[in-house]
């Protein structure tokens, strides 16, 4: 009697601990579907976005602010169109790809992001005309993937320019550190460890004269009025971060760059200096410049 009146105590335990478990998970489900959700990748152009979540430079009872960080943009672009997440790091292009396909995002703010094309010095190139029968690293229907074209637009080459796609930024560079690939596209902390390590910049996004970097969030995921308060809130944090950057420069903040970012303290300290702006919409002449990529 003993025995069996152990075995139904445990069993009742077990019962209980799994509807608490239940009811625990769905407490969590329901607290992460109100939280705002923003998809980030390990570049430079994030460092607002990661500098308010870890200062909580923002009203926590307005915003729980939660944060998927994701290693490609391609991750990024899956995350927001199957409603995981509100908003995302994203460019015009990109952005503009999603908007084709029936999702209809809003442009929360252009960033500063830049791209350069950078090649490997064992490939011994140092023009765009040199890239003829050489790889060259992007990600399709991108920022990349359209300066590719607007590059090779200002030059002859002798054969044709194979474009690999490779989605994470950092796996890229790892083939350019490691030899395998003659040429990529990165931006920074990225671009900043290749230079570091001697590789050639041949072409350079800013002087292209387009600003293609972007936040976006799915219209549909900010509509109502809670959604807009946490988005006023988002607004405030992000200005209020990109204020600190620009007050006490990016190697202030060179614990979470390496934290988030994997970049070392010799790409830190090299990291060039960089305005960060408060929040503004693209300008309307480079959503333009992408439209019919």
């Amino acid at each position: 009697m003993l025995s069996v009146s152990l075995l139904m105590a445990c069993g009742n335990s077990y019962e209980e601990q799994k509807r608490i478990s239940r009811a625990e998970q769905r407490r969590l489900a329901k607290e992460d579907s109100l939280a705002l959700k923003v998809a980030v990748m390990p570049t430079l152009d994030c460092l607002p976005v990661y500098i308010m979540k870890d200062y909580q430079l923002y009203d926590t009872a307005k915003l729980d602010l939660r944060l998927r960080a994701f290693a490609s943009q391609m991750d990024c672009d899956t995350a927001i169109m199957r409603n995981r997440v509100e908003g995302t790091v994203s460019d015009l292009v990109r952005a503009n790809k999603m908007m084709k396909k029936g999702i209809a995002l809003r442009y929360f703010s252009a960033t500063n992001s830049y791209w350069q094309l950078i090649a490997n010095r064992t490939a011994r190139i140092k023009q765009l005309n040199q890239l003829g029968d050489k790889m060259v690293a992007m990600t399709r229907f991108s920022a990349t993937d359209y300066l590719t074209d607007r590059a090779l637009d200002t030059v002859k080459t002798k054969a044709r320019v194979f474009r690999i796609q490779i989605n994470s930024v950092n796996i890229r560079l790892h083939m350019l550190l490691n030899n395998e690939m003659d040429a990529m596209w990165l931006t920074e902390p990225q671009a900043t460890r290749a230079r570091l390590m001697g590789h050639n910049i041949i072409a350079d996004s800013r002087k292209m004269n387009a600003q293609l970097g972007v936040f976006v969030f799915r219209e549909s995921s900010i509509r109502d009025a809670r959604r807009q308060q946490q988005l006023k809130a988002f607004t405030e944090g992000y200005n209020a971060a990109c204020d600190s950057i620009n007050k006490n420069g990016v190697q202030a903040y060179s614990e979470l760059i390496k934290k988030y970012m994997k970049a070392d303290e010799k790409t830190v300290k090299a990291l060039p200096k960089m305005d960060f702006k408060h929040v503004n919409s693209p300008l309307q002449s480079d959503i333009n410049k992408v439209k019919d990529f």
